[in-house]
């Protein structure tokens, strides 16, 4: 299998001024071909950090891919640096990528000045995949065996992620023009419902069953569970994508409806096919989660065809005089309670006249809690058009993870409703 590795060049990385996002993407490209990224490493604009770091990579991978450091200012050193590294004695101007320069700054309305021309200039040593979307170019370096102990490649991609996200495809065909391909194949399992200790815990027999070429990786997230993700490496596709199913399946009779997705993808997701397959519709009730349910659900596209709306009824008497919460209930439960979320969530299904609805009243704190109902409490209720159903959770975060794990959580119970109703169909 051809090892790579994704650098990140800017003290702007590394002072948390901005977030890397581009090697998720180029390592998520890289993964499809069946490159196997060994390595993610950010440094500094420091010239000889760069080519010390980057002679490091190239003798221990064969691809090695770089963003950043390609401005037209002083401070950006990446291409001096490379082309020190790759031992260029003179520069050239790429013609292809200075008339980009020229179309994209005239139809800005700005003159070409020289410092913006300079970006078509390059170390005579390396090759040019021109940049349309912006003004540095894309260069790539090939080293011979002798310089690194094997032949290997190094790319120098902007660090602009529009450019940089656009330029993936142009490196995939590069690669693969000059590299043979390994098979590799993934299974995503989306979980929810336990907590990765939990889940390990619960699929250890299982796990510890496993093909040695089968690896797993446990991938938590607040919003969307505990991903499960299956890797085979190196073998026939075929063969790999058979073992990957047979092992889906035992663990698919373990988690049961713990598994809410087989592929990578999240809860509001989930529920909004589901009441697309059965024609329903929601609506929502918020009180602790402040309208974060109805901001996942209204982010998935299409989702006006099954979400009707919601009400924010933070204060108990938007609770009482928009959703018809009894007061006495609210008096005698009180609005963090299974009576309260009951209520609202019936009445806002009632409001809307939607088929489901889902209802939130916690406490995320950091202050609310007693020694009844602790802060990181929430209820949850789930309107079916034949039932009303309730449920608690206790959760020990701060407060905004309090209210993500609360949004989620009233998601999943309601997958799990939809699905109850379509399996009894």
């Amino acid at each position: 299998m051809i090892n790579s590795s994704i650098c990140t060049i800017g003290d702007e990385i590394l002072i948390g001024q901005i977030v890397d996002t581009n090697s998720s993407h180029i390592a998520q490209a890289l993964n499809g071909i069946g490159v196997r990224v060994t390595r993610m490493v950010s440094f500094g604009d420091d010239r000889q950090t760069i080519i010390s770091s980057l002679e490091r990579e190239l003798k221990e991978n064969r691809i090695v891919i770089v963003t950043g450091g390609l401005g037209p200012t002083k401070d950006d050193i990446t291409k001096p640096a490379l082309a020190e590294l790759s031992g260029s004695r003179a520069t050239r101007t790429d013609a292809r990528q200075l008339e980009i320069i020229h179309r994209l700054l005239k139809a800005k309305g700005l003159d070409v000045l020289d410092i913006n021309a300079a970006q078509a200039a390059v170390p005579d040593t390396c090759e040019v995949i021109p940049n349309r979307l912006g003004t540095a170019p894309v260069m790539v370096f090939r080293f011979p065996a002798e310089r690194f102990g094997h032949e290997c490649t190094l790319y120098s991609l902007p660090g602009v992620p529009f450019e940089a996200l656009g330029a993936i495809p142009d490196i995939i065909n590069d690669i693969k023009e000059h590299y043979p391909a390994d098979d590799i194949s993934h299974k995503t399992i989306m979980t929810y419902g336990l907590a990765e200790s939990q889940l390990a815990k619960l699929i250890e027999p299982w796990e510890n069953s496993l093909p040695e070429n089968i690896h797993l990786a446990y991938l938590p997230n607040p919003l969307t569970g505990v991903r499960l993700r299956l890797s085979v490496y190196g073998g026939d596709k075929t063969a790999e994508d058979k073992i990957i199913g047979e092992q889906t399946e035992s663990l698919r009779k373990i988690l049961g409806d713990c598994i809410y997705a087989e592929e990578d993808t999240n809860l509001q997701e989930t529920v909004g096919r589901l009441l697309l397959k059965s024609g329903k519709t929601l609506s929502c009730a918020e009180s602790c989660t402040g309208g974060m349910i109805s901001h996942l659900i209204t982010s998935v596209g299409g989702s006006s065809r099954y979400y009707l709306g919601s009400v924010t009824s933070y204060a108990n008497s938007v609770k009482e005089n928009i959703l018809g919460v009894p007061a006495g209930i609210i008096e005698k439960y009180g609005a963090v309670s299974s009576e309260c979320v009951a209520k609202m969530a019936e009445g806002v299904r009632r409001i809307t006249g939607s088929d489901y609805s889902v209802a939130t009243s916690g406490i995320a704190g950091p202050g609310g809690g007693t020694p009844e109902k602790p802060v990181g409490l929430v209820w949850i209720g789930i309107c079916t058009p034949d039932r009303t159903e309730t449920f608690s959770i206790v959760y020990k975060n701060d407060r905004k993870r309090n209210i993500e794990r609360f949004s989620a959580s009233a998601l999943d119970f309601l997958r799990r409703a939809i699905e109850k109703d379509i399996n009894n169909l």
